[in-house]
């Protein structure tokens, strides 16, 4: 399907995305753990590296929530159909970049818990999760 903005239309679209304050994201994250009870997080703790979107530093528990298509989901990501190379290689190297941050945090005593946008449909499971790794973790201190 083709664009249906010019390239310098779309481009100036595509610049104003933020990496937080992402509505559809990050505040459908924090809305849910709000709404499920779920305490003891920070939002976007800058300090970190990777800055996670959240994180539960009493359990040393951090959050990110992955854009399926920033992050090439495998169950979600089309590739667009023009500039391919670019995305391409954007998202090769976000996924990359995700998989060395992963590595570092965890050698550093944090677990990492992941969230596909996707996965935010079904907040319950979402929740679940989140309790899971929280409680697991609170065992293994």
């Amino acid at each position: 399907m083709p664009d249906r903005f010019g390239a310098a239309t779309r481009s100036r679209i595509m610049s104003r995305i933020r990496s937080k304050g992402n509505r559809s994201t990050e505040q459908r994250l924090r809305m849910l753990l709000v709404r499920e009870g779920i305490r003891g997080w920070t939002v976007a703790a800058e300090s970190l590296p990777g800055k996670p979107d959240f994180a539960f530093t009493a359990a040393r528990l951090l959050t990110f929530v992955d854009g399926c298509f920033w992050h090439g989901c495998p169950m979600c990501y089309r590739r667009p159909q023009s500039n391919q190379g670019y995305w391409i290689a954007k998202v090769d190297r976000n996924k990359a970049r995700d998989r060395r941050l992963g590595r570092q945090l965890r050698s550093e005593g944090w677990s990492v818990l992941r969230i596909w946008e996707h996965e935010l449909k079904n907040t319950k499971a979402v929740a679940a999760r989140i309790r899971a790794m929280l409680a697991r973790r609170a065992r293994a201190r």
